[in-house]
């Protein structure tokens, strides 16, 4: 299988303005944020509607309320032009999904989604190439769009019921009321058989208390986990979640590193010798309430490159503990009634 990781969601534009350029019959897209405010330098719409203009099947999947500022004229410019743009709405759920699929034969997935304010952080995405792993993900993204009203049998004819299940790929995924949380399941399975290490990186560290469970019991074996987040997120109210649950952590003899830099990258490598990338956070949200995919791998190239990647973030980072991360009354209190909102138990 050929594949190519990208590193920051600046490199992950440049790699997707390419293929979509390149592509030849059909460019779906779906996105939690998918957004107009990108700088003229990565203008996706004008690029699209390009395309769409050109004869090339195009197709946008965006979350209602990851996606709530795109303009209507945007969206009206883009359906004028052929693009069929629908909306994921649920009062409860989100597609927290980011999936890029050219011509049924080459997939981005990872952690970038499309907004001026990402431009320079650092992410995971990966660029797919084989036939039965990017098949995968296209009736992933057929499952969405039939959800979401989508009639186009050129995408629909790629979803069976109960294919998604049986199918034997590297694609897992969480399709909450649909019974399949086959992320959860991998990630409480991993976790479980790790024997010498456990690394993850994550923006926001924010674990249902059965995956601290899991991560306190593989300490209590011996295995070393190490976990990187960011020191300052971008959604700051989270910020004081994120220094209570890693104090937490490295009580129980976790390895805690904050970056510098916004990481918004979704990675879990297990003994150096199997790893995932995908869209999940490491939050309640992520495993019991959105839309999420991830793609999985022994390929031994694949995790050495993963793991580069995470020792030089590693170095890169402050040891948690070096920083100033006590927390007074009133930012308890804030935490306590945060968790009970974002319904983290």
């Amino acid at each position: 299988m050929k594949y190519h990781l990208y590193t920051n969601s600046r490199k992950t534009w440049d790699a997707l303005l390419k293929a979509i350029t390149k592509a030849q019959s059909s460019i779906y897209i779906e996105m939690y944020i998918f957004l107009e405010d990108t700088f003229e330098s990565h203008d996706f719409i004008t690029k699209l509607i390009a395309k769409a203009k050109a004869g090339v099947e195009i197709v946008i999947v965006a979350d209602a309320l990851g996606s709530f500022t795109l303009k209507k004229e945007t969206i009206e410019l883009l359906r004028t032009a052929g693009v069929e743009v629908l909306f994921f709405s649920d009062f409860w759920r989100r597609t927290h999904r980011k999936i890029v699929i050219i011509d049924n034969r080459i997939a981005f997935i990872g952690g970038v989604n499309i907004e001026k304010k990402t431009i320079n952080w650092d992410d995971i995405q990966i660029k797919l190439e084989g036939r039965t792993t990017v098949l995968a993900i296209l009736r992933s993204f057929a499952h969405i769009y039939k959800m979401c009203g989508g009639k186009k049998n050129s995408i629909l004819n790629h979803y069976k019921e109960g294919m998604l299940k049986k199918a034997k790929s590297l694609v897992l995924q969480n399709l909450p009321g649909h019974g399949d949380y086959a992320l959860k399941s991998y990630y409480q399975d991993r976790l479980l058989k790790a024997q010498k290490s456990i690394k993850i990186i994550t923006p926001y560290f924010i674990p249902p208390r059965w995956l601290l469970a899991l991560l306190d019991d593989a300490v209590r074996r011996g295995v070393k986990v190490d976990i990187i987040f960011p020191a300052d997120t971008d959604i700051k109210i989270l910020n004081k979640i994120n220094y209570s649950s890693a104090a937490a952590a490295t009580r129980l003899g976790i390895n805690l590193y904050a970056r510098e830099v916004m990481n918004h990258g979704k990675v879990l490598i297990i003994d150096e010798a199997e790893a995932l990338i995908g869209s999940q956070n490491f939050d309640t949200l992520s495993f019991e309430q959105n839309f999420e995919i991830g793609v999985f791998f022994r390929q031994k190239n694949l995790v050495e490159d993963l793991v580069k990647i995470f020792d030089d973030w590693q170095k890169k980072s402050k040891n948690f503990e070096t920083l100033n991360n006590k927390l007074n009354w009133l930012d308890r209190l804030k935490i306590a009634i945060l968790r009970l909102f974002l319904f983290i138990l």
